[in-house]
């Protein structure tokens, strides 16, 4: 578990076992940009994930990378493939919770070159439906209020899901196909009735991330 400022946060792996399935058609055609993130961590007994955005590169959350440094080589897997990847970039986690690693395009199928992941360009609103994407499956949600959580915590973790997910995964938005976001964590709630405590999913937004990616791997 870690603490920012106070607020718990707990960062989720992919095997989150009470996360909905739905196996509907649309939501399955997301699953093309799904990658696994594998051997990146001296003790996690199981892979955690990202996205394939296009042009060879994956994003993930900074924390799904570890304390691994930049010449390291994580193993990726894209459509079955298993890749080795290099480390382009990474934030810290809390802080800007996002990293991003390359691998080479040329020895992915021609059918998943071809796709690019575009990017929201409006912030989500509350009671959007999401897609989160995992290499598999899929999983629905909803995107809720940050009025649910400290006033001064909402500008950092003010982005945020229903439900929590793992992390690294892509949250698609469920009508316009774009992507939303990369899961990064639980943070916890309050409701007022009866002074209840719940979790919430974070996610780092596209606005982030469009800033974060550099101009070369962007489309």
């Amino acid at each position: 578990m870690h603490s920012a400022a106070g607020l718990s946060f707990i960062v989720i792996a992919t095997a989150f076992a009470s996360v909905p399935v739905h196996a509907q058609n649309t939501d399955d055609d997301l699953r093309v940009y799904a990658a696994g993130v594998i051997n990146v961590a001296p003790f996690y007994p199981f892979s955690m994930t990202g996205v394939y955005l296009g042009k060879g590169a994956v994003l993930t959350a900074a924390h799904v990378l570890g304390h691994w440094p930049p010449s390291a080589n994580p193993t990726i897997v894209i459509a079955g493939q298993k890749l080795a990847a290099k480390i382009i970039k990474k934030g810290s986690f809390p802080a800007l919770d996002l990293a991003l690693l390359s691998v080479n395009e040329a020895s992915l199928p021609v059918s998943v070159r071809l796709h690019r992941i575009p990017l929201c360009k409006a912030p989500p609103s509350v009671g959007t439906n999401v897609v989160v994407v995992y290499p598999g499956r899929t999983a629905r949600s909803r995107v809720i209020s940050s009025q649910l959580i400290p006033s001064e915590y909402r500008s950092q973790f003010g982005t945020l899901l229903r439900d929590v997910q793992g992390s690294g995964s892509g949250a698609f938005d469920a009508e316009r196909k774009c992507l939303l976001g990369i899961m990064s964590g639980s943070v916890t709630t309050a409701s007022s009735v009866r002074g209840q405590i719940g979790h919430a999913g974070y996610f780092v937004p596209a606005s982030k991330i469009a800033a974060f990616i550099p101009v070369e791997f962007r489309f």
